[in-house]
């Protein structure tokens, strides 16, 4: 991944208060039972999943202290325990806290997770210095300060170190085209929007920023240089619409190697369900 990054405005903070937050948290905590399953770990995502453990190895060899920001159930995590990585699992939802020390004892990685109940806004309470840094699959969209995450990794993350994020991108044609086509214009837009947006699920609220990735950078410019990034979920649809890619697995999995080979590329990688970002502590 290659690229440079100019600042650019970000949301203001401050859009979230206590209350917006616990809805987040409620909501994480009403499907931490069955996340692993098709809502929280399909096909799709496992294939993005994939891409963020290479890009880890990549940057950070085994061994490196790791600092997870929002981990969910602790798939990561273990992942990368197995793998000779120490980690801090670090989530919002007391329920995936308890699902992740569960996962962490049950695939004998106990001694290498820590799984710890702190959200993205509390980080100042955490001590320790740390080899990198992660989170995967949006977490840092539900930040009410994303100024203030960069300025507590900046503290945790020793020079050198490095930050590899998964973040729920402004420009995702899949979604655009797929809301469009049902009439329903204001959900189609909705990542265009600025400030905090509320996105259900399960009956509760998620209360959510969405970042082009020059946008997202501008908060991390300080103290990070940009290594690069690259789209996730471009040319593959979104993980919610996981019911296409098992209607024809053979043609999506050829869309997920034009994403694999394309998506790094300076004219598509704004755009995408997600996109990876790299960063390298000045």
């Amino acid at each position: 991944m290659t690229g440079h990054a100019r600042m650019e405005r970000l949301p203001s903070p401050g859009g979230l208060g206590e209350a917006q937050l616990r809805d987040t948290q409620k909501a994480f905590d009403s499907v931490a039972a069955d996340y692993d399953g098709p809502r929280g770990n399909n096909e799709l995502i496992q294939r993005m999943r994939g891409t963020m453990w290479k890009t880890i190895g990549d940057v950070l060899p085994s061994g490196s202290r790791l600092l997870d920001l929002g981990c969910g159930t602790g798939l990561d995590a273990v992942e990368l325990a197995r793998h000779g990585y120490e980690v801090v699992a670090s989530d919002w939802s007391p329920a995936m806290v308890e699902r992740t020390r569960m996962r962490a004892t049950e695939e004998a990685v106990g001694s290498k997770v820590s799984a710890v109940h702190l959200g993205v806004q509390q980080l100042h309470q955490l001590g320790g210095r740390f080899d990198g840094v992660y989170s995967n699959f949006g977490p840092l969209n539900c930040a009410p300060d994303l100024r203030a995450v960069a300025n507590e990794c900046a503290r945790l993350v020793r020079p050198g170190g490095s930050l590899v994020f998964s973040v729920m991108g402004r420009v995702c044609p899949w979604e655009v085209g797929h809301y469009a086509v049902r009439r329903r214009f204001g959900r189609a837009g909705i990542r265009f929007a600025r400030g905090a947006q509320s996105v259900g699920m399960n009956g509760h609220t998620i209360w959510t920023y969405y970042y082009m990735p020059r946008e997202f950078y501008a908060a991390f410019e300080q103290h990070f240089e940009l290594a690069g990034y690259r789209a996730l979920s471009l040319f593959l649809p979104p993980p919610y619409m996981v019911d296409r890619y098992r209607r024809r697995p053979a043609w999506y999995e050829r869309l997920g190697r034009m994403d694999d080979r394309l998506g790094g590329l300076r004219w598509l990688r704004d755009m995408g369900d997600h996109f990876l970002i790299v960063m390298h502590r000045r």
